[in-house]
């Protein structure tokens, strides 16, 4: 039986079970697989009449096991134009965009980190954004502004039609039962549905697609139910607020300690390295001088 393997993903937050999309798209992947190998397990107990150990489960079943080959097609061709159009514009509202990435990237992401990591991981995982999203377009002098905005947002935009008249009135792209297409499809879209985000001209259009957000809300509702209330489009409750206030004080003074932490060893640093120095310099007492001072007077006078 082969070894179990770990998966490694971002925490949930911002109404997500995961902030990162492709952690998104693994779990939804993975509660998937497992389900339709567990179904495959039972229609094997019904026939054969003995039960199975974990090791001998059917390893065929996956998530796109009963799709046709025009279907698994489809697939690929779909999620070639997420990585395409749609992801560029992901990357772009979450990290490059300043106001978002100032106000709710970057902020959440500190928080969630421990010290003294938060202060600089956040920017470099900005940067590694910024290369990742110049890759993609081609251009290596790519940068944040309203031309860009609107160049990604455009090409976000006719994807996002494109997926919602394939999807139309189905539950699921293929069906009743979710694919991997629909794993992709929500780890890109979830996030532009699910996190407040102060500048993002394309989050609006994409809540004016309602079969997109009724797909988003289905996986939710499936596979993570804590987190499908959850989100930008419900209240924070007065007990999530009482909360929050009661932990501002400790919110604050844990900020307080980091700073000061940060500038006890920006000093000691500079110390050591011989930036800063410190120069004991001697006085002579005053009153000895005024001695001295008017000793040398009365000479003169004699």
């Amino acid at each position: 039986m082969a070894a179990p393997s770990e998966l490694f993903c971002w925490k949930s937050g911002l109404g997500l079970p995961s902030v990162n999309t492709d952690c998104l798209i693994v779990l939804v992947v993975q509660f998937e697989s497992k389900h339709r190998h567990m179904l495959a397990s039972l229609e094997h107990r019904s026939k054969f009449t003995r039960f199975r150990t974990p090791g001998e489960a059917p390893q065929k079943y996956n998530a796109d096991y009963d799709l046709s080959a025009k279907e698994g097609a489809d697939t690929l061709a779909f999620i070639s134009l997420l990585e395409e159009r749609l992801l560029p514009a992901l990357i772009y509202a979450l990290w490059i965009d300043p106001k978002n990435y100032v106000e709710v990237t970057r902020r959440w992401h500190g928080e969630n980190m421990s010290f003294p990591f938060n202060f600089f991981l956040p920017g470099r995982m900005q940067n590694r954004q910024l290369e990742r999203l110049r890759l993609i377009r081609g251009n290596d002098t790519l940068e944040a502004g309203e031309e860009t905005e609107k160049e990604l947002y455009h090409d976000a935009l006719e994807c996002l039609n494109l997926l919602s008249q394939r999807l139309g009135s189905n539950k699921f792209f293929f069906g009743d039962s979710p694919s991997s297409l629909d794993a992709y499809v929500f780890g890109h879209i979830a996030p532009l549905l699910k996190i407040r985000l102060p500048n993002c001209r394309l989050q609006q259009s994409l809540k004016n697609l309602d079969n997109l957000n009724t797909f988003c809300s289905n996986i939710l509702n499936l596979y993570f139910p804590s987190e499908s209330d959850e989100g930008s489009s419900h209240p924070v409750s007065g007990v999530q607020q009482s909360d929050d206030a009661d932990n501002q004080p400790y919110k604050r003074r844990k900020q307080l300690l980091s700073v000061l932490v940060a500038v006890a060893a920006m000093l000691s640093y500079a110390l050591l390295t011989g930036i800063v120095a410190i120069e004991h310099v001697h006085e002579e007492p005053v009153g000895r001088t005024s001695l001295r001072g008017s000793s040398h007077d009365e000479e003169e006078e004699v």
